[in-house]
C-alpha cells in the first residue's frame, strides 16, 4: 500500500489501467489453461483494489479541503 501513497492521480490511473490489462491477459490465460502461476490472480486483484483504495482516499481528502 505505501507504494501507492505517494503517487498522483494521474499515476494511479495509468498504474490501475496497466493492472486491469494484466488481470485480463491472466483471464484469457486461465481460459486457455495457459496460466503458469493461478497465485497471480490473486495478486492482481489485490493490487487492484489497493489502487482504488488510494484514489478514493485522496478524493475525500480533496473534498474535505474543499469544503
Amino acid at each position: 500500500m505505501s507504494d501507492y501513497k505517494g503517487k498522483s492521480e494521474s499515476e494511479l490511473h495509468d498504474q490501475l489501467i496497466e493492472l486491469r490489462k494484466e488481470q485480463f491477459n491472466l483471464r484469457m490465460q486461465q481460459a486457455t489453461g495457459q496460466m503458469a502461476r493461478p497465485d497471480q490472480m490473486r495478486k492482481v486483484r489485490k493490487n487492484i483494489a489497493r489502487v482504488k483504495t488510494e484514489l478514493r482516499s485522496q478524493e475525500i481528502a480533496a473534498a474535505k479541503a474543499a469544503s
